[in-house]
């Protein structure tokens, strides 16, 4: 079976905050460490195939027995849902905030409680 998955890492400047986002250097960098977004740029990790280009925001945040936190992005610009493994140098702080952001509970939840 072939991987969907194309190692890309390089540095960016976040359209988001400006910062000057640099390689993670063991797997691929594709969010800002500083605000966490992304930038909708691909179907499949690395691939750079999708034409959407819009903004990715950070939403809410997942916690998988594997992957550790797993960022939830929403599309500002088509509203597709992308997940993305936090990084080991990404803002805890903002993490912790989204994962307990009673919009996002309301959101992984259906609206039950």
């Amino acid at each position: 079976m072939l991987s969907k998955f194309t190692k890309i890492d390089e540095e960016f400047i976040c359209e988001n905050c400006g910062y000057k986002v640099t390689k993670l250097g063991y797997s691929c960098r594709n969010h800002c460490p500083k605000c966490l977004y992304s930038k909708h740029v691909d179907i499949n990790p690395g691939d750079r195939a999708e034409k959407c280009h819009g903004m990715l925001e950070p939403i809410g945040v997942e916690i998988d027995s594997k992957k550790g936190y797993v960022i939830v992005h929403k599309c500002k610009k088509c509203g597709k849902i992308r997940k993305n493994k936090a990084a080991e140098d990404d803002n805890l702080d903002l993490i912790i905030k989204l994962g307990s952001d009673p919009d996002w509970q309301f959101l992984k939840t259906g609206g039950r409680s």
